[in-house]
């Protein structure tokens, strides 16, 4: 194990996913600038190192109901929509200014299910991508939720994650989460679960460990997105890991290769086909 470990230090290419109940304080809803800032901090080292890095970001409709004062997320789509537009715009004005500090250039990418459907579309979506990493820029990933009723309603950025490291042929895909990894039952209702460091190989009866919730009322994604999301990328042949978001500074530890969360090794699939795994 420590050897696919000593492996990750060699990544070039790494896709971070963050959550909207990470970015949050819990008890107002409002951003976590401390966190935030080491999260910022921690993605302009790892750039910084010569590698390139690309942040999936939730946060945009809990930015905007917090904004416009609604509680809850029970709303029509439309609502959702609207704070989308909203808090997309405070999110991306909090992550400007902190990448700036840092002497990074941040980039925004909203995409939709229709972005990886259509051949067209997903061919431009890859050559921005491209294009913003060969200068140097951070490209900051979400789903558009502003005009896709899709994503509101099935979609989670875990998958979005996935998509964009497969698009963008990332050799590591990082999700950050409220949990420190995968077990074999979820450990908030069964004591005797047993934590799961290295998952070599995605059997059936590891797929078969997905929850529908982690338990966050801000978030979409559960353990079932996780380990589509862990298809996905080690399919397209990177490896992921799912580690605990209360810290963000294991960032750094996990890139030096340090025994963090759980490791999906990658198992490229020479039949995989993006657009399969965003169609109905």
């Amino acid at each position: 194990m420590d050897h696919f470990r000593e492996l990750i230090s060699s990544k070039k290419r790494v896709v971070v996913k963050i959550g909207s109940s990470s970015l949050r304080h819990k008890e107002t809803g409002d951003f976590d600038y401390i966190k935030m800032e080491t999260l910022v901090r921690e993605l302009c080292n790892i750039r910084n190192q010569g590698r390139d890095v690309i942040l999936v970001s939730s946060g945009a409709i809990a930015a905007g109901r917090k904004t416009v004062g609604l509680k809850g997320d029970d709303h029509s789509v439309a609502v959702k929509q609207a704070c989308a537009a909203i808090g997309q715009a405070r999110l991306m004005m909090v992550y400007e200014r902190l990448f700036s500090q840092y002497g990074q250039t941040a980039a925004q990418v909203l995409m939709t299910k229709n972005t990886i459907v259509a051949d067209l579309n997903r061919f431009n979506a890859h050559n921005t991508f491209m294009e913003l990493l060969k200068l140097g820029a951070i490209p900051i990933v979400n789903e558009n939720d502003t005009i896709s009723t899709y994503e509101i309603e099935f979609g989670d950025n875990d998958t979005l994650s996935a998509i964009v490291t497969a698009l963008t042929g990332a050799d590591l895909l990082i999700l950050l989460s409220d949990i420190d990894g995968l077990y074999s039952d979820d450990p908030r209702k069964n004591p005797k679960a047993e934590f799961m460091p290295i998952v070599p190989e995605l059997t059936p009866e590891i797929m078969a460990m997905g929850k529908a919730s982690t338990g966050s009322d801000v978030g979409t994604g559960g353990m079932e997105s996780k380990l589509r999301a862990a298809e996905i990328a080690t399919k397209s042949g990177a490896d992921m890991i799912i580690a605990n978001a209360k810290d963000v500074r294991i960032l750094h530890r996990i890139m030096d290769g340090r025994d963090i969360g759980t490791l999906f090794l990658a198992n490229k699939d020479e039949n995989f086909y993006l657009k399969d795994y965003v169609e109905d």
